[in-house]
Protein backbone atom coordinates (compact mmCIF):
# COMPACT_ATOMS: atom_id res chain seq x y z
CA UNK A 1 0.00 0.00 0.00
CA UNK A 2 1.53 3.67 -0.98
CA UNK A 3 1.85 5.68 1.74
CA UNK A 4 -0.48 8.44 0.96
CA UNK A 5 -3.13 6.00 0.71
CA UNK A 6 -3.08 4.76 4.40
CA UNK A 7 -3.32 9.26 4.94
CA UNK A 8 -6.66 9.96 6.36
CA UNK A 9 -8.24 13.11 4.68
CA UNK A 10 -6.70 15.86 7.17
CA UNK A 11 -3.13 13.97 6.81
CA UNK A 12 -2.86 13.71 3.04
CA UNK A 13 -0.91 15.69 0.68
CA UNK A 14 -3.26 17.68 -1.88
CA UNK A 15 -0.82 17.68 -4.66
CA UNK A 16 -2.88 19.96 -6.95
CA UNK A 17 -2.78 23.22 -4.18
CA UNK A 18 -0.09 25.18 -6.86
CA UNK A 19 2.68 24.75 -4.51
CA UNK A 20 6.21 23.92 -5.55
CA UNK A 21 7.67 22.19 -2.55
CA UNK A 22 9.92 19.38 -1.34
CA UNK A 23 8.19 16.98 1.48
CA UNK A 24 10.64 18.63 3.86
CA UNK A 25 9.53 22.12 3.13
CA UNK A 26 5.81 21.07 2.94
CA UNK A 27 6.71 19.44 6.76
CA UNK A 28 8.67 22.90 7.45
CA UNK A 29 5.37 24.46 6.48
CA UNK A 30 2.84 22.22 7.82
CA UNK A 31 5.15 22.52 11.34
CA UNK A 32 5.07 26.40 11.43
CA UNK A 33 1.29 26.32 10.93
CA UNK A 34 0.63 24.04 13.64
CA UNK A 35 2.76 26.45 16.13
CA UNK A 36 1.08 28.68 15.28
CA UNK A 37 -2.42 27.27 16.26
CA UNK A 38 -1.01 25.70 19.24
CA UNK A 39 -0.40 29.46 20.49
CA UNK A 40 -3.61 30.22 19.98
CA UNK A 41 -4.55 27.48 21.47
CA UNK A 42 -2.22 27.60 24.52
CA UNK A 43 -3.39 31.59 25.22
CA UNK A 44 -6.80 30.45 25.81
CA UNK A 45 -6.06 27.07 27.49
CA UNK A 46 -4.14 29.51 29.85
CA UNK A 47 -6.83 32.14 30.35
CA UNK A 48 -9.42 29.17 31.55
CA UNK A 49 -6.81 27.83 33.68
CA UNK A 50 -5.58 31.33 35.41
CA UNK A 51 -9.63 32.03 35.86
CA UNK A 52 -9.73 28.04 37.38
CA UNK A 53 -6.98 28.43 39.71
CA UNK A 54 -8.39 31.73 40.86
CA UNK A 55 -11.97 30.57 41.94
CA UNK A 56 -11.01 28.23 44.68
CA UNK A 57 -9.13 31.45 46.33
CA UNK A 58 -12.35 33.03 46.37
CA UNK A 59 -14.37 33.48 48.85
CA UNK A 60 -17.80 32.49 47.37
CA UNK A 61 -16.21 29.21 46.77
CA UNK A 62 -17.48 27.42 48.94
CA UNK A 63 -20.93 28.61 48.53
CA UNK A 64 -20.87 25.85 45.22
CA UNK A 65 -23.13 22.90 45.81
CA UNK A 66 -21.60 19.35 44.83
CA UNK A 67 -21.84 19.21 41.22
CA UNK A 68 -20.55 22.59 40.89
CA UNK A 69 -17.58 21.72 43.10
CA UNK A 70 -17.38 18.17 41.27
CA UNK A 71 -17.83 20.03 37.71
CA UNK A 72 -15.20 22.74 38.85
CA UNK A 73 -12.67 19.67 39.27
CA UNK A 74 -13.10 18.31 36.44
CA UNK A 75 -13.01 21.72 34.82
CA UNK A 76 -9.48 21.51 36.31
CA UNK A 77 -8.38 18.22 34.75
CA UNK A 78 -9.91 19.38 31.53
CA UNK A 79 -7.52 22.63 31.66
CA UNK A 80 -4.27 20.30 32.89
CA UNK A 81 -4.88 18.18 29.89
CA UNK A 82 -5.46 20.59 27.47
CA UNK A 83 -1.70 22.10 28.57
CA UNK A 84 0.10 19.05 28.44
CA UNK A 85 -1.52 18.23 24.75
CA UNK A 86 -0.69 21.67 23.48
CA UNK A 87 2.95 21.53 25.15
CA UNK A 88 3.21 17.75 23.85
CA UNK A 89 3.95 18.39 19.98
CA UNK A 90 6.93 20.94 21.30
CA UNK A 91 8.51 18.15 23.67
CA UNK A 92 8.04 15.63 21.07
CA UNK A 93 9.94 18.28 18.23
CA UNK A 94 12.54 18.76 21.17
CA UNK A 95 13.16 15.17 21.67
CA UNK A 96 13.46 14.45 17.93
CA UNK A 97 15.07 17.57 16.92
CA UNK A 98 17.86 16.93 14.01
CA UNK A 99 16.57 13.19 13.16
CA UNK A 100 14.82 13.88 9.87
CA UNK A 101 11.53 13.03 11.29
CA UNK A 102 10.00 15.81 10.72
CA UNK A 103 6.89 14.74 8.74
CA UNK A 104 6.25 12.26 10.90
CA UNK A 105 6.16 14.70 13.55
CA UNK A 106 3.88 16.59 11.46
CA UNK A 107 1.24 13.82 10.75
CA UNK A 108 1.28 12.90 15.11
CA UNK A 109 1.36 16.68 16.09
CA UNK A 110 -2.16 17.39 14.04
CA UNK A 111 -3.74 14.38 15.18
CA UNK A 112 -2.33 15.61 19.39
CA UNK A 113 -3.80 18.94 18.40
CA UNK A 114 -7.21 17.76 17.10
CA UNK A 115 -7.24 15.99 20.19
CA UNK A 116 -6.30 19.15 22.58
CA UNK A 117 -9.85 20.74 20.38
CA UNK A 118 -11.94 18.35 21.45
CA UNK A 119 -10.83 19.08 25.46
CA UNK A 120 -10.54 22.40 24.89
CA UNK A 121 -13.99 22.63 23.86
CA UNK A 122 -15.42 20.68 26.62
CA UNK A 123 -13.11 22.98 28.70
CA UNK A 124 -14.91 25.67 27.28
CA UNK A 125 -18.28 24.31 27.37
CA UNK A 126 -17.91 23.59 30.96
CA UNK A 127 -16.55 26.76 32.33
CA UNK A 128 -19.61 29.06 30.26
CA UNK A 129 -21.70 25.66 32.42
CA UNK A 130 -20.23 26.53 35.78
CA UNK A 131 -20.37 30.21 35.32
CA UNK A 132 -23.87 30.61 34.57
CA UNK A 133 -24.78 28.01 36.68
CA UNK A 134 -23.50 29.68 39.89
CA UNK A 135 -24.07 33.22 38.93
CA UNK A 136 -27.83 32.76 37.57
CA UNK A 137 -29.19 29.12 37.91
CA UNK A 138 -28.97 25.17 37.04
CA UNK A 139 -31.50 25.83 33.96
CA UNK A 140 -29.62 29.08 33.20
CA UNK A 141 -26.79 26.57 33.43
CA UNK A 142 -27.98 24.10 31.25
CA UNK A 143 -29.01 26.42 28.84
CA UNK A 144 -25.54 27.56 28.38
CA UNK A 145 -24.57 24.17 27.94
CA UNK A 146 -26.25 23.15 25.29
CA UNK A 147 -25.99 26.54 23.50
CA UNK A 148 -22.15 26.20 24.03
CA UNK A 149 -22.22 22.38 22.54
CA UNK A 150 -24.39 23.74 19.62
CA UNK A 151 -21.89 26.83 18.92
CA UNK A 152 -18.70 24.55 19.11
CA UNK A 153 -20.01 21.53 17.68
CA UNK A 154 -21.28 23.82 14.63
CA UNK A 155 -18.44 25.93 14.23
CA UNK A 156 -15.70 23.23 14.48
CA UNK A 157 -17.09 20.80 13.26
CA UNK A 158 -19.97 20.90 11.24
CA UNK A 159 -19.15 24.50 9.40
CA UNK A 160 -15.80 22.61 8.40
CA UNK A 161 -17.58 19.60 7.13
CA UNK A 162 -20.19 21.54 5.06
CA UNK A 163 -16.60 23.62 3.42
CA UNK A 164 -15.41 20.18 2.54
CA UNK A 165 -18.33 18.98 0.92
CA UNK A 166 -18.73 21.46 -1.09
CA UNK A 167 -15.18 22.21 -1.95
CA UNK A 168 -15.55 18.28 -3.05
CA UNK A 169 -18.69 18.99 -4.88
CA UNK A 170 -17.09 22.05 -6.45
CA UNK A 171 -14.02 19.69 -7.78
CA UNK A 172 -16.58 17.04 -9.41
CA UNK A 173 -18.42 19.63 -11.48
CA UNK A 174 -15.34 20.66 -13.12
Amino acid sequence: MRADARRGPDDRDDRDDGRDETPNERADRNWDELLQELRVMQTGTQILTGFLLAVAFQPRFTDMDELQRDLYVVLVALAAIATILALAPVGMHRALFGTRQKPELVRIAARIVKVDLVVIGALTIGVTTLIVDFTVNRTAGLVALIAALVLVTGLWMALPGFLRRARARARADT
